[in-house]
């Protein structure tokens, strides 16, 4: 999947529109055909067959304090009193609702038409949207809509959830990255590096340079030397495991993608509640890789 733009997703008006048409118009089929399924009395057997599917039809059980049929009835009490209950449907009895009665597969397909943003409000709405909107499915199929279809075989940890969660705040970090790059800010550049010996950064150029000091005087160099140019990233891949996370993707410089591709490498490691660059790698993709890539 190609990622044009690192703009965070706005909300949908229309799709969440559609999204709660389509489920709307489930619940009314539903409602329509728990109707139709009501018991009908039989007249082919003439008086006494219809008087006894009336019985049929109208027995109630009373089990536990709750009634089921579709008339009132005279409960008994212990002392000898009669009190008058209203029969309950199954669906009241069993707790379950027409939501809960959709096929999953339904439920999953009508969720994937929202947005991150969306399928987070909806969560916040009842306990039964809850449940909906929190199905590791929904959540596995908006990672493959937004990022990428690589990782079908993965099986995070937390769930899918939570890995599209840590892998939507890892591609914005990289955003970050290349915005300290086009706004050539130094002091911003330096607090996103993790201030250790072992990082690296390979520049363009093919310059290596090695340690925190060594890393930051680099890009010192570049924005002292460089004048702002505009580029444009393609191709952002991103994997997140614990606390480790690199991101793969192809930048072009120029409105028209004049010059590039660059193949570009970022890993970040994940400390006290953050996650930091450890290493930088951007080379030119020669024709002929370019041409089979």
């Amino acid at each position: 999947m190609e990622i044009t733009s690192f703009t965070l997703f706005s909300s949908q008006t229309f799709s969440v529109t559609l999204a709660f048409t389509f489920l709307s118009l489930l619940l009314a089929v539903l409602a329509v055909r728990s109707r139709s399924s009501k018991p009908r009395r039989s007249q082919s057997d003439g008086g006494s067959s219809s008087t006894e599917n009336d019985k049929l039809c109208n027995c109630l059980c009373y089990c536990n304090g709750a009634v089921t049929g579709s008339e009132p009835v005279d409960v008994p009490h212990l002392n000898g009193e009669t009190e008058k209950k209203t029969a309950v449907t199954e669906a009241e009895t069993t707790g379950a609702s027409m939501m809960e009665q959709l096929v999953p597969e339904i439920t999953t397909h009508a969720l994937s038409y929202l947005d991150y943003p969306s399928l987070c409000r909806l969560s916040m709405t009842n306990s039964l949207m809850r449940k909906a909107a929190n199905d590791d499915n929904a959540w596995k199929a908006l990672y493959h809509k937004d990022f990428t279809s690589e990782q079908d075989s993965v099986t995070p940890v937390n769930g899918w959830k939570a890995y599209y969660a840590a892998t939507r705040a890892i591609v914005n970090v990289n955003v970050r990255f290349f915005n300290f790059i086009r706004d050539r800010s130094l002091a911003e550049m330096s607090h996103l590096w993790l201030n250790a010996d072992y990082v690296k950064c390979v520049h363009p150029s093919g310059e290596f340079f090695s340690g925190y000091n060594a890393v930051v005087q680099s890009w010192q160099l570049a924005f002292n030397w460089e004048q702002g140019v505009n580029f444009q990233v393609r191709d952002v891949r991103a994997r997140v495991l614990t606390d480790m996370a690199w991101v793969t993707m192809k930048t072009y410089v120029g409105d028209h993608l004049d010059t590039g591709p660059f193949c570009v490498t970022n890993i970040f490691e994940f400390h006290n509640g953050r996650w930091y660059m450890v290493h930088h790698h951007s080379s030119v993709l020669d024709e002929v890789e370019h041409q089979n890539a």
